[in-house]
């Protein structure tokens, strides 16, 4: 018989909170799981594996629907290297896309605390002052 795990015990395996699980139950991104007689929720060894597939894209930022075309590609009985690299790729143009803005904005967080003197008070400081558009 293949290990199973109730709800938290697959939490704690998978270092994700409970509600996360529920969440992506509801999302489609894990299977239904079995059920006891008691109506308590009972998951198997590729419950753990899919939730550690779907975290780990989620610590990459992939999105929801992305992750979803993955998990379909990969299910798939022939897909082609590039569907995948496709996702993948328009990934990475998003993850360039937030690292250019992340450059920009610590290029203004290092003007605007350059002038800082630390003197004045928090009223007129002007890192206050930028963040509201003065």
């Amino acid at each position: 018989m293949s290990k199973t795990f109730r709800i938290g015990d697959l939490a704690k395996q998978a270092g994700v909170k409970v509600v996360t699980i529920r969440f992506y139950e509801q999302a489609g991104l894990l299977p239904v799981c079995e059920r006891t007689a008691c109506n308590y929720r009972v998951y198997a060894q590729e419950h753990l594996q899919r939730l550690n597939f779907v975290r780990r894209c989620r610590e990459l930022g992939f999105s929801l629907k992305q992750i979803k075309d993955l998990l379909q590609l990969s299910a798939a009985q022939s897909p082609t290297c590039a569907d995948v690299c496709n996702v993948a790729a328009d990934h990475f143009k998003q993850v360039e896309s937030k690292i250019s803005d992340l450059k920009r904005l610590a290029a203004e967080l290092r003007r605007i605390a350059s002038s800082c003197d630390g003197k004045r008070p928090s009223a007129e400081c002007r890192l206050i002052a930028s963040l509201k558009g003065a």
